[in-house]
């Protein structure tokens, strides 16, 4: 089983590059961030003609989620546990049913900045709630995952230019640290379970040229329970297509599992 996390930066925007690129790599079950739409408006029939179940959280202009899956879909929940009050569409999960159940959990994580402020801490408070809910996931015993956007530099390494982004939210300590306590539980992130070393990146700003200098941070993460990783076979990057025509500024991260 194929499955991909895809920060498209806008549903609208990408009409066009995001089917073609399912077209190419056809994956089976895709997570969506920053789908930038309320749920009647997603273009549900793109996705449905090529055969997959759609569902979605979306907010205005703003956030949004999404899950497609050629597989179906149960119990879907939309929604971070932990704050009633948060109105942020930034978190989908599902149990994926194939010949193995599998639980994926969508996210897009706070960007936190400007650094000090309430948009940090509204960050780290997310993260918190990520954290309890991963140890409910952990609890099952059974395979899970979340992906998504993480707006998280885990490592220098991660990072182009490690030292342009010391004190931006996505690389700051208590960033930092409050990812790698969640890593801690006993997730794998499954990219690095298979690559080491630097020069892998997932997304690059539409600014100064970053592209073309692969000036790249990697905030796509792929965290997975112990009896998820134990279904891994492999984790890539879809690089390539951020140079194609009107393209987002992350590209497709997806992991292949036995499943």
């Amino acid at each position: 089983m194929k499955i991909a996390t895809f920060n498209i930066n806008g549903i609208k925007a990408r009409a066009a590059a995001l089917p073609a690129w399912l077209d190419a790599a056809k994956p089976d079950v895709v997570m969506l961030q920053e789908i930038k739409s309320i749920d009647e408006n997603f273009p549900r029939e793109l996705f449905e003609d090529r055969g997959y179940n759609v569902e979605t959280h979306g907010q205005k202009s703003f956030n949004g989620v999404a899950i497609l899956s050629k597989y179906p879909l149960e119990d879907v929940q939309r929604g971070l546990p932990g704050d009633d009050d948060d109105e942020q569409a930034r978190w989908i999960e599902a149990t994926v049913i194939g010949e193995q159940a599998l639980r994926i959990c969508g996210l897009y994580l706070p960007n936190g900045n400007p650094v000090p402020g309430p948009k940090y801490d509204y960050k780290l408070a997310w993260m918190k709630r990520l954290h309890a809910r991963a140890v409910d996931l952990l609890a099952t015993e059974e395979p899970a995952l979340m992906a998504g956007d993480y707006n998280i530099i885990p490592q220098p390494e991660d990072a182009a230019r490690p030292d342009v982004w010391r004190e931006d939210a996505l690389f700051r300590p208590e960033s930092r640290e409050a990812y790698q306590r969640i890593l801690n539980l006993g997730f794998t992130e499954a990219f690095r379970a298979r690559h080491a070393g630097p020069g892998h990146y997932s997304f690059w700003d539409y600014q100064a040229g970053a592209w073309n200098r692969n000036d790249g941070i990697r905030i796509d993460h792929f965290l997975m329970t112990p009896q998820c990783a134990d279904l891994l076979r492999d984790c890539q990057i879809d690089s390539e297509i951020r140079g194609y025509e009107k393209p987002s500024d992350h590209v497709p991260v997806w992991v292949e599992l036995d499943l």
